[in-house]
């Protein structure tokens, strides 16, 4: 695993984050570092996977990365008779996803398509994963792309939604962004690193509130919708149909 210096020396202007060849190939020291829980969430989309895959039915992770949740829901699912269709506009992210898969030993087969997740048709299914990958969609967009989904689940279906997330308090929010800083601190990132890559991702990556979340959930026609798991300002929601 190569280690994530992408923003270790001084750059004169910081280009807007993008998951080219150099993300990729750092990217799993990169989100380990940086996003609290994130191996606890992909092994729980696993456990989700075991629980809510209906025999028959696809399963979509929309901005797989590298297909870490695909291959934590390909090894749960219990039935033979499944499909999983990982989506990512990256071709670079892609390359690297191929190569995992091709190592991998699950069953269960996977159709990589390279698209944006706003495009991808969703049919016939019973779990999607938008991990880390919503807070990357124009905010005006959020509700039609959920929307595709809900209208695309099986009753009883499952959405599994992770995101970095706001607070409506000004201090709460001070304060999470405060304790993530100390987080990727600790896993090594220097002040420097943490300030550059806040750089690169403004207006990347926007976060909203929990709230905001969930009432876009229900508006999409999810009947169940709460958060199972968070940490300082990273949150997983289940949205059932």
């Amino acid at each position: 695993m190569s280690k994530d210096n992408i923003y270790a020396t001084p750059q004169l202007s910081i280009a807007g984050f993008r998951f080219d060849r150099a993300v990729a190939s750092v990217f799993p020291d990169m989100i380990k570092r940086s996003v609290p829980g994130y191996e606890t969430i992909i092994a729980m989309t696993g456990t989700l996977a075991e629980r809510y895959v209906q025999s028959g039915s696809r399963c979509y992770d929309l901005g797989c990365s590298l297909g870490a949740s695909t291959i934590a829901m390909r090894h749960h699912i219990p039935h033979d008779n499944c499909q999983i269709i990982a989506v990512d506009n990256s071709e670079a992210m892609l390359a690297q996803c191929r190569e995992v898969l091709a190592q991998d030993d699950g069953r269960v087969p996977v159709e990589l398509l390279c698209d944006d997740v706003q495009n991808v048709e969703v049919t016939n299914a019973s779990m999607a994963v938008l991990n880390f990958t919503l807070q990357f969609i124009p905010v005006a967009q959020r509700s039609e792309l959920l929307q595709q989904i809900a209208d695309g689940l099986r009753p009883g279906g499952v959405l599994v939604l992770s995101e970095k997330v706001a607070f409506e308090d000004p201090q709460h929010q001070q304060l999470m962004i405060e304790l993530h800083h100390n987080f990727k601190r600790a896993n090594g990132y220097s002040d420097l690193e943490i300030s550059q890559k806040r750089s690169a991702l403004e207006d990347v990556l926007v976060p909203e509130t929990l709230a905001v979340h969930r009432q876009r959930l229900r508006d999409a026609g999810f009947s169940s919708v709460d958060v199972w798991f968070q940490c300082f300002n990273f949150a997983s929601l289940i949205a059932i149909k």
